[in-house]
């Protein structure tokens, strides 16, 4: 078993892996992983901007947001996933699971982000535990395969052409809704400059949300002639 894997609280691991999809059909479930998936999701930007910063000290800022989103995009957390073996342990309802959901890589992905917060809180709150673990599969993505993918992700882009701009802030994200079925849903989020919105894309997830936003955006900057 992955060293992710190991709890001293069974609770904490059962709620980790438990999708909300399988609450909906089992109602003495009480809690689904959502709440740690969003725990999860800020330790893995904190340790892959950390890895990034400590591993490769001649990289240049740009190019380390590139990276760092490259990291911890579902694509590769998915993977992750697959590695410490959550797919057939994830927790999906009937639906779900006919739907592919063992094999779905933002259901995957989200799951590994909620063992990565619960596994935090686990071993009380310290991050030392956790920082070898993760590292430990951010080694094993090869450079040129997070190269290739830093350089087409739309919200790094994005957010380069508005810090190349302006002195701002970085653009922000806001979804305005969700939809969809329980095993389908659909996020649209919109892409804020200083209170201005820029674009807006729809998605599974709210991360392909943001970046079909970005993507967007970047179109209608290039129609008005401004790239």
């Amino acid at each position: 078993m992955h060293e992710l894997l190991t709890f001293r609280d069974e609770k904490l691991l059962r709620r980790a892996l438990t999708h909300r999809s399988y609450v909906h059909e089992n109602p003495r479930e009480t809690e689904d992983n959502e709440r740690l998936e969003f725990l999860g999701d800020a330790i893995l930007t904190f340790l892959s901007g950390e890895y990034l910063y400590k591993f490769y000290p001649e990289m240049a800022e740009d190019q380390m947001t590139r990276r760092r989103a490259a990291l911890v995009d579902e694509k590769q957390l998915a993977k992750f996933a697959l590695e410490v073996g959550l797919d057939f342990r994830m927790r999906l309802g009937r639906g779900a699971i006919q739907e592919g959901g063992f094999q779905n890589p933002n259901l995957l992905s989200s799951t590994f982000e909620a063992i990565v917060g619960a596994y935090y809180l686990d071993k009380d709150s310290n991050l030392e535990m956790v920082r070898p673990h993760v590292e430990k599969l951010f080694n094993s993505v090869p450079d040129d395969v997070v190269e290739s993918r830093s350089n087409i992700d739309s919200k790094n882009l994005f957010q380069q052409w508005v810090q190349g701009n302006w002195k701002t802030q970085p653009p922000k994200y806001k979804t305005v809704k969700a939809d969809g079925s329980e095993h389908h849903p659909e996020f649209l989020s919109q892409v804020f400059v200083d209170d201005k919105m820029y674009g807006e894309g729809r998605g599974r997830s709210k991360k392909d949300a943001e970046k079909k936003a970005a993507s967007d955006a970047l179109s209608r900057v290039k129609k008005l002639g401004l790239v």
